[in-house]
């Protein structure tokens, strides 16, 4: 749990190995409900290497001074996440 906006992350360790790597964050709501959208890359164990970008919205309840996660969207692919603009950019532009 974290204290701070600033302090949440999707940065991730296993046995003091980085297995998720955040490599984006955008803070889209803040307040006791918060929703950030972060960009991260998974560990290929067998390579050794960080795989291609991947998404996921968070959203966070502040309660008793700490954040805790209360739900979680993958976007599971560019494809998705292009879809998902294509979308919301049709809807924003109808109103």
């Amino acid at each position: 749990m974290s204290a701070t906006i600033e302090d949440l992350t999707v940065n991730y360790e296993e046995d003091g190995i980085q297995v998720v790597k955040e490599t984006g964050k955008e803070i889209l709501s803040k307040g006791a409900w918060t929703t950030i959208l972060f960009r991260y890359q998974n560990l290929d164990k067998s390579t050794g290497e960080f795989g291609k970008s991947m998404y996921t919205i968070r959203r966070y309840q502040k309660r008793q001074g700490e954040y805790i996660t209360k739900s979680k969207f993958n976007i599971s692919s560019n494809e998705q996440a292009k879809k998902i603009i294509d979308t919301l950019a049709s809807w924003i532009t109808e109103e």
